[in-house]
């Protein structure tokens, strides 16, 4: 599903999640700036996977090599999916020109 908009840029989500670790509550964050609180918990709460204060999901780069390896996975896929039709196509061809030449 296509995003409706750019992503944040890096420096500002780390200083909403500075901000929100200094004390400001998320919902007066999302009235000052424009991300909605979801998005900020959200930034928060994967800062703090991150940083190694959670563990109930994954880093950043385990998520990022996780995206990488599946585009691979379906690449190869595609490949493989490609070369047993075309497989499948010579054989038949070579059969179907074995049958002619005896004939």
């Amino acid at each position: 599903m296509p995003r409706t908009r750019t992503p944040y840029p890096a420096d500002f989500r780390d200083q909403i999640i500075a901000l929100a670790r200094a004390g400001r509550s998320v919902e007066s964050l999302a009235r000052e700036f424009e991300p909605c609180a979801a998005t900020i918990a959200g930034w928060i709460r994967q800062a703090g996977i991150d940083g190694g204060a959670r563990d109930d999901s994954p880093t950043s780069l385990e998520r990022e090599e996780l995206a990488r390896l599946r585009k691979e996975n379906r690449q190869l896929r595609m490949e493989r999916d490609i070369l047993s039709k075309a497989a499948a196509w010579f054989a038949r061809d070579e059969l179907g020109s074995s049958r002619s030449s005896s004939s």
